[in-house]
């Protein structure tokens, strides 16, 4: 017999300018295939309908990780929805359904009124996912505003790696590392990453 799972979170992604700009869907699949938590997602992405991807979300950090290259890549809006999942969930995202893939849906439609491009809606906990909402809002302004430059120190610092061994890395000076990190504004975006996962949790925290 279905049921339904709650804590489960569904994004869906849709091209901005899809008709001057291309068919950006098989790159955006390549990028977030290649995240190294891709393996965390209940369902990963796929294209849904037209220029639009959606995937299947366990894991918080999984989202937000996903959220980032998403911004990245720089030509999409997304929808977040947060609620309940029809199990047993199918192996394929476009045949799952339930509260979260409506939310996602509701979500996404939003995000073409806001400058930030991300919506969250989050039907059973909306006082969280209003929260959540502003936290990808500012986090996704400075995602936006990162240049390529920015993003390459961001991604090496995100693994580990020294200001030294970032400099070496894109071979720059270690004083031109932290010029990038602080116009990216690494550490405020790597704050901004962390309370989106805990405000995510907080959401799916009331469905359960």
């Amino acid at each position: 017999m279905p049921s339904l799972r709650s804590s489960l979170v569904v994004l869906t992604a849709d091209q901005v300018d899809s008709r001057s700009g291309g068919d950006a869907v098989p790159s955006a699949l390549r990028a977030l295939r290649a995240l190294p938590s891709s393996g965390g997602s209940a369902r990963g992405f796929a294209r849904t309908a037209g220029d639009e991807i959606q995937a299947l979300f366990t894991r918080s950090s999984d989202t937000v990780e996903a959220l980032e290259r998403l911004a990245r890549l720089g030509c999409w809006r997304v929808g977040v929805g947060i609620g309940a999942v029809v199990t047993p969930v199918p192996d394929d995202v476009r045949a799952a359904s339930g509260e979260a893939f409506i939310a996602a849906r509701e979500a996404v439609e939003a995000s073409r009124l806001v400058p930030a491009r991300v919506a969250v809606r989050a039907p059973s906990a909306p006082e969280a996912g209003a929260d959540l909402d502003a936290a990808l809002a500012l986090l996704h302004l400075l995602w936006h505003r990162r240049t390529p430059a920015g993003w390459a120190v961001a991604e090496l610092l995100g693994q580990g790696l020294t200001g030294r061994e970032v400099a070496a890395e894109l071979d720059i000076t270690p004083s031109a590392v932290s010029q990038r990190a602080r116009a990216a504004a690494v550490e405020e975006s790597d704050a901004g990453m962390r309370l989106a996962v805990r405000l995510m949790d907080a959401a799916r925290a009331q469905l359960c």
